[in-house]
């Protein structure tokens, strides 16, 4: 059973929340969101926001509070083989309340599929279904992403 290692990211001026599914194996390594190189969430969101490359957890986090994005994910703990999110069983759902009751969230997307699922079954809520970031999503192109991920924009204007 792992169990999701990191806090939500977000504040009181936090207008949407992204969620993945659950922290990959290089992301609990390297102890922060999206860190496998090869994973095009940091890139999508500094070219959307037209922000130079992010370097650091604090320029992550910096980036994300000034554009008013919550980050967190959708399971809290589950079973998972490696970064599978299909291997992905015994799911337990993160508790949303404090990110919800704190902050001014207007829409939820979730970053791919698994994430999707796993808010529509656990949370009772229809989140904004995005297409994955990660490497395993492959058929995307970062154009491709670039342009479906847009819709996030929208809610922070």
């Amino acid at each position: 059973m792992q169990i999701h290692p990191f806090k939500p990211i977000f504040n009181k001026s936090s207008k949407i929340l992204i969620l993945g599914s659950f922290p990959s194996v290089r992301s609990r390594l390297d102890g922060f969101y999206y860190a496998h190189k090869q994973n095009r969430f940091w890139k999508v969101l500094s070219l959307l926001f037209d922000e130079p490359k992010l370097n650091n957890v604090k320029e992550k986090v910096d980036f994300l509070l000034r554009h008013r994005v919550a980050l967190y994910d959708a399971a809290f703990s589950c079973d998972v083989k490696g970064s599978s999110d299909s291997s992905m069983k015994n799911i337990f759902p993160t508790n949303l309340n404090r990110i919800f009751e704190n902050a001014k969230i207007e829409q939820v997307f979730a970053n791919g599929v698994r994430a999707y699922i796993i808010c529509k079954k656990f949370h009772k809520f229809e989140p904004v279904k995005l297409p994955s970031t990660s490497p395993a999503n492959a058929k995307y192109k970062l154009e491709d992403l670039l342009e479906e991920w847009k819709i996030i924009l929208k809610y922070l204007e």
